[in-house]
C-alpha cells in the first residue's frame, strides 16, 4: 500500500494527461500498479528508476486505452491541444524522468507540421497513408514527416546522452 501511496499521483498523472478522461485515468493507474505487482521480477534499476519504469507502464496502457476507445482517428485541429498538452503544460511534469524530458524537448523544437505527423503516428498508430489523409497531404509528405521526425528525435537524444547540446 505504501509503494501505491508513493507513486499513485505520478501514475494517475500520466495516465490523465494522455486520456484526457478521469475515469479512464482512473483504470489506467489501477492497472498501472497490478502490471507492476504481476511483473516486479523484470524491473532491472540499471535502466531507470521505479518512477520511469512506472510511468512508462502508465503511458503504454493509457496510449492503449485511448486507441482502443477511437473508432476514428483524431481529427488533425485537435492534434494542436494534444501537442501543446504534451509539449508545454503542466500535465508534462506527469513524465519527469530525464528520458521523456528530452523527446518532450526535442518534440518542441520540430516544425509544427512534422511533429503533428509523429505524434498521429506514434501515438496514435496511424499509418502513413492515414496520416496523409488526415492532412490532406501526399503519401510521400507523410512518409517524409514522420522519416525526419523519427531522425531528429533521434539525434537529440543521442546527442543528449552524450552530454552534447545540440540545438
Amino acid at each position: 500500500m505504501l509503494f501505491v501511496r508513493r507513486f499513485q499521483h505520478r501514475v494517475f498523472g500520466v495516465a490523465r494527461a494522455v486520456t484526457g478522461d478521469q475515469q479512464l485515468a482512473e483504470d489506467v493507474a489501477q492497472q498501472t500498479f497490478e502490471r507492476a505487482w504481476r511483473h516486479a521480477q523484470i524491473y532491472d534499476s540499471r535502466r531507470g528508476s521505479v518512477m520511469t519504469w512506472l510511468t512508462s507502464i502508465a503511458h503504454n496502457l493509457a496510449v492503449d486505452a485511448v486507441r482502443a476507445r477511437r473508432t476514428e482517428p483524431m481529427a488533425p485541429e485537435d492534434l494542436e491541444d494534444l501537442l501543446d498538452a504534451v509539449t508545454e503544460t503542466p500535465e508534462r511534469w506527469a513524465l519527469a524522468d530525464e528520458a521523456s524530458a528530452q523527446v518532450r524537448a526535442a518534440l518542441a523544437r520540430l516544425p509544427r507540421e512534422q511533429a503533428r505527423a509523429l505524434m498521429m503516428a506514434g501515438i496514435y498508430g496511424m499509418t502513413a497513408r492515414q496520416v496523409a489523409d488526415a492532412e490532406r497531404i501526399p503519401l510521400g509528405t507523410a512518409k517524409t514527416r514522420i522519416r525526419t521526425a523519427m531522425a531528429k528525435l533521434r539525434t537529440a537524444t543521442a546527442s543528449a546522452k552524450r552530454g552534447d547540446h545540440v540545438r
